[in-house]
């Protein structure tokens, strides 16, 4: 890296600190709000779809009516009831173990397993919960100030090192392969950003970075508000408008928390 390249990266890092010290007090409550945003608006939408989603399931699984019932009434109860628990910040470990689950069950129910792109974005949802779930760890041991702990090598930093992993696979499914200018720069600049948060490198800068990048790239593509509420387009881009801003949250909470441990930001520390 030349000198003007180190200069630009250095004052791209100072707007990133500045940013932070502004925003420190309320990025953590933005970003658990972002990340639950698309289990709200599923558990929303089980109680105004309640007949259309339990005769989806019913005629796809053959599973009869009670069972079918029972899946819709799990979804909204268990999506809205995490919600509440994690924006309350009360038992957030068991919401997120709860909102886990429904993904798992989801993913099976509405056949998402084979289906790639649905299955990362999956996944990496999964990945914002890990870091939801990290954050409460911390804010747990915080509570007992004094009391030995077991250092960088604590489950915690390894689940904020999965969910950076899990987090950037929503951004392969962004990807364009086709041979326009536009593509090929918005791949390379996109890749680079990716795997700086998966590694750990220059993570806050990087996922910032991503944050307003996807930011863009949702309100643009995925403008439901634009399409009329009877066409099927609007359920599809409402879905992923919510699904992306979930990941916008957990980026959110790399870039309020750090990378953790288990990143070359913090090895550099010991170098």
């Amino acid at each position: 890296m030349n000198m003007g390249q180190e200069d630009l990266m250095n004052t791209a890092e100072d707007v990133a600190d500045q940013f932070l010290r502004v925003t420190k007090q309320y990025l953590p409550h933005l970003a658990r709000l972002c990340l639950i945003s698309t289990f709200l608006e599923d558990g929303i939408r089980m109680w105004f779809q309640w007949n259309e989603q339990r005769d989806y399931i019913e005629a796809t699984w053959n599973c009869g009516y009670f069972l079918a019932t029972c899946f819709v009434l799990l979804n909204l109860i268990g999506q809205l009831g995490g919600c509440v628990l994690i924006l309350s910040r009360n038992f957030v470990q068991y919401a997120c173990f709860g909102l886990f689950g429904i993904i798992a069950l989801q993913t099976v129910a509405y056949s998402i397993l084979w289906d790639l792109k649905f299955l990362m974005r999956n996944l990496a949802l999964g990945g914002g919960l890990l870091l939801l779930l990290a954050e409460s760890r911390s804010e747990g041991k915080s509570m007992f100030a004094g009391v030995p702990s077991m250092g960088e090598s604590s489950p915690k930093q390894y689940m904020q090192l999965g969910g950076r992993v899990l987090l950037v696979l929503m951004f392969m499914t962004l990807l364009h392969f086709d041979s326009s200018f536009f593509s090929i720069l918005q791949n390379m600049v996109g890749t680079a950003l990716i795997i700086l948060v998966a590694i750990g490198f220059k993570t806050k800068l990087a996922a910032l970075t991503l944050v307003v990048w996807l930011l863009a790239i949702n309100f643009y593509f995925n403008a439901f508000w634009t399409i009329p509420a009877y066409k099927p387009m609007h359920d599809f881009l409402k879905y992923d408008f919510f699904q992306t801003t979930s990941v916008i949250g957990g980026l959110l909470l790399v870039v309020a928390l750090g990378p953790g441990g288990v990143s070359m930001d913090e090895k550099k520390k010991e170098w």
